[in-house]
């Protein structure tokens, strides 16, 4: 069944964090960080140009400009990580990803966008993997919102991000 253009929008929903994170949310969500570079890669595999300057909805993205995000943003995301662990609280640098997904390197293939997103989640995971109590509860914070973000949270926002986008490419595939 196809999906409507609202739930391509969302087609694994919004990202809701559980009331309690268990070891095993920890442990499913740094596993989604691991995959995704392959499972990405293997979603676009094959595509012609065609298919990837296809939007998944109307309105939205190319399927290039979303794999091209997606590695704009867990650059970010591991930067904000790394200021998380390194200083007390600090506010992190927003993007406008709607600007960034207009720049020319956003035409290119996307084999640098994968390559980049290769070794950012090899470094994620290993920092994930190793992080104690005290760095899963350290924060950053979102100038946009004001709100302090827990390094817990993050993870699994990036763990359902990665999937969010992957959903957009797999549901779009089916139909070409």
């Amino acid at each position: 069944m196809e999906l409507t253009d609202e739930q391509m929008r969302y087609p694994i929903g919004k990202f809701t964090p559980p009331t309690e994170v268990t070891a095993d949310d920890i442990r499913r969500w740094i596993n989604d960080i691991r995959m995704l570079p392959g499972l990405l890669r293997q979603a676009v595999i094959g595509l012609n140009d065609d298919e990837l300057d296809t939007p998944y909805r109307e309105g939205g993205w190319t399927l290039r400009q979303v794999v091209h995000h997606v590695a704009d943003s867990h650059i970010n995301s591991i930067t904000r990580i790394k200021l998380a662990l390194t200083e007390e609280n600090p506010i992190i640098k927003p993007y406008e990803e709607a600007y960034w997904a207009l720049l020319p390197d956003y035409r290119l293939a996307v084999e640098p966008s994968l390559k980049i997103l290769e070794g950012v989640h090899q470094h994620l995971v290993v920092l994930f993997e190793n992080f104690t109590e005290r760095e899963w509860n350290r924060t950053f914070v979102h100038p946009e919102t004001g709100a302090s973000n827990t390094l817990l949270k993050t993870l699994g926002v990036y763990a359902w991000h990665g999937r969010h986008h992957l959903a957009h490419i797999t549901e779009t595939k089916k139909k070409f």
